[in-house]
Parts: structure tokens; C-alpha cells; sequence
């Protein structure tokens, strides 16, 4: 029930028909008896500075998720970031301190690499390849290299971003091999599709599951649809896969950590999420 006395949180994102975070987090708010709501919001970009604005005055406001397109943007628009978010250069989640600045953080890729770990992969000196290097995806790479991946390689049409992040990733995982490839390497242990290819039905795959070794672990970060072309082509040859909701589910301890809400243990909440 709704009242005076309920928090609001918010994910803003454009669009945001994919985020799954509200619902998860109604039944993780019901379970802990937490009165609060999560709230979708479809920002344009002119838009995004005012959601950040509201955080500052509105009372009841504590904080927010961030989605597509906007974790490489959001943290020019706040006051201080933790050292995961400089290094992946986005922000996923930001609350407003009680000295009256706005932190930000990124969970995308601890989520990714805990989500992993936690359905029975080793990704301390595995191989990985990593399509896309966005928002979510250079908080992956970032996460991967501090977590010990034996080799990092990464695809992205954008130049200057592909740029950007092995530079970063260079300054603050410097013995990381990392290199930036334009197709698939020869062997992998993890490809991971990080792009927003497969959010919509007629979107292409980006990458062929066939030309990898059917040993290779198939990664997708799309939440919605759960079975993303990507993930169904790569069943079809026999490969593993691995969906994105693991990512999300492995988040929320997170979140609920940095936004300061009390919680029994981590698989007690991701057990509510994963039901949600």
C-alpha cells in the first residue's frame, strides 16, 4: 500500500518496456516489509538532468538505476563516483549522501561476473570475449579484469568507445591482456553478447553461436526476452548458455547494500528476485 511514508526508487532509461527491475524489486520490498515502490521512467535526454534534480529535492526520492543510454552519461552529472564506476566510465546506480551529494556506482559487471560464479563457472583465468562495450558491457570488461580473467577481448563498431575503454581498462587493470578484436577469437571460454541486439523480435544476432567451440559458455545480458535469438541459436548447437537474469538477481543484494535497506543474506534475496 502506497502512503506518505512510502520511498520511491526509479529506473529511468529510454526505453525502458525491458526493465525488469520494478516487479523484482515489489516482491523483494513485500518479502523484507519495506514500504516502497520502484518506478519505470521513460526519459528522453532532455529529461535525464531533471530525474537527477528531483533526486536532490525530493524527500522521499532515495535513489535510482540507470538504464540504456544513459550509464556512460549519468556520471558527468554527479558529484562523486566509486572507483569501479571510473574505471568502466558509466554509472548504474546513484543515491543522493547525506551531505547532500550524489554518488554514483556500478553493479552491472559485479552482478555479471557474481551471476556467473554463482551458477558454477570459474571465471578467475578463464578467456572471455566480450560484444560490446556500452553502459553495461564496460562495467562487464571492467569486472572481468578485476575478478582474473586470463585474457580479455573485445568487439565494438563504435571506434572512439572501443578506444576509450581499453585505455581506461589499461590504467586500472594493467596486467590484464586485453585486445580489441572484430570477430571472434579462436578460443573462448565466454562470449558475451552485452549490445541491445536481441531486445526486439527482428533484431540480428551480434555474433554467430556456430563459429565459436561448442565448449564456449553463451552469455546474453538481455533480460527480456529471456530466450534471446542469440541464446535459443546456441541451445540448438548444444552449448551452454547463460541468461540474463542471473545478472539482475545477482545485483539486487547489491543495491539493497548501497542504497542503505536492510536485508538477511544474499541468497535469501536473490531467491525472492529469481521467483519474481
Amino acid at each position: 500500500m502506497i502512503d506518505g511514508n512510502t520511498l520511491i526508487f526509479a529506473t529511468p532509461g529510454d526505453p525502458v518496456a525491458q526493465v525488469r527491475l520494478p516487479e523484482v524489486m515489489e516482491a523483494v520490498f513485500a518479502a523484507l516489509g519495506v514500504n516502497a515502490v520502484w518506478v519505470p521512467m521513460h526519459v528522453g535526454p532532455e529529461g535525464l538532468a531533471a530525474v537527477l534534480q528531483g533526486l536532490r529535492t525530493i524527500r522521499n526520492f532515495r535513489g535510482i538505476t540507470v538504464a540504456i543510454p544513459y550509464k556512460p552519461a549519468v556520471g558527468a552529472m554527479l558529484d562523486r563516483l566509486t572507483p569501479r564506476a571510473q574505471a568502466s566510465g558509466s554509472v548504474n546506480l546513484v543515491r543522493l549522501d547525506p551531505d547532500g551529494k550524489l554518488l554514483g556506482d556500478i553493479v552491472d559487471g559485479a552482478g555479471f561476473v557474481r551471476g556467473l560464479e554463482l551458477c558454477g563457472y570459474a571465471v578467475k583465468g578463464a578467456t572471455a570475449w566480450l560484444v560490446g562495450v556500452g553502459g553495461g558491457g564496460s562495467a562487464i570488461a571492467a569486472a572481468l579484469a578485476e575478478a582474473g580473467v586470463a585474457r580479455l577481448y573485445l568487439t565494438e563498431l563504435n571506434k572512439e568507445r572501443a578506444a576509450a575503454i581499453h585505455e581506461r581498462l589499461g590504467r586500472y587493470y594493467p596486467k590484464t591482456p586485453l585486445q580489441i578484436v572484430h570477430g571472434p577469437p579462436d578460443r573462448v571460454d565466454f562470449a558475451i553478447n552485452a549490445t541491445p541486439c536481441g531486445l526486439g523480435p527482428d533484431d540480428p544476432m551480434p555474433f554467430d553461436p556456430s563459429v565459436l567451440s561448442e565448449k564456449t559458455v553463451v552469455c546474453d545480458i538481455i533480460m527480456k526476452p529471456r530466450e534471446t535469438r542469440l541464446l535459443q541459436a546456441a541451445q540448438v548447437r548444444g552449448m551452454r548458455v547463460h541468461h540474463g537474469q542471473h545478472m539482475l538477481d545477482a545485483q539486487i543484494p547489491m543495491y539493497l547494500e548501497f542504497l542503505g535497506i536492510p536485508f538477511p543474506d544474499e541468497r535469501a534475496v536473490m531467491e525472492i528476485s529469481s521467483r519474481a
